[in-house]
């Protein structure tokens, strides 16, 4: 009975600690600095290459707001709210953005960065109401 009960409990806590999110971040970087908060979330790199994700929680109707600037490589952002996985915008070396897209409402909203190829020195800031 013992055993039994165990395992049950180590189910459970693996079940736990691996979370119930589709999406997972996957990436090689050299000076990352990144922050995610409950309405917002940031990052700011030397070089990245790969796949961030940050979970962020509207309380009402509105869009994402967002800027973003990349000295080299490109990058798509896309962000998921209802389980759909939708273009923000993208990006290539040497431009800048700053803008608001992407309508939501109140809940979880996944926000992904994917980059095409290693970028370089880059900044991003996204936000929610």
């Amino acid at each position: 009975m013992k055993k039994i009960l165990s395992l049950v409990v180590a189910v459970f806590m693996l079940l736990t600690l691996a979370g119930c999110s589709e999406y997972s971040s996957n990436y090689k970087a050299v000076g990352i600095v990144h922050l995610n908060e409950t309405s917002s979330a940031f990052m700011s790199f030397y070089s990245f290459d790969g796949r961030i994700v940050f979970k962020l929680k509207s309380t009402g109707e509105g869009d994402i707001k967002y800027s973003a600037k990349l000295e080299s490589g490109s990058a798509k952002v896309y962000y998921d709210f209802y389980g759909t996985k939708t273009e923000l915008f993208s990006i290539s070396g040497g431009n800048e953005i700053n803008s608001h897209n992407g309508y939501i409402e109140a809940g979880t909203v996944y926000v992904i960065v994917e980059t095409d190829r290693k970028c370089q020195n880059g900044d991003f800031n996204f936000s929610v109401d």
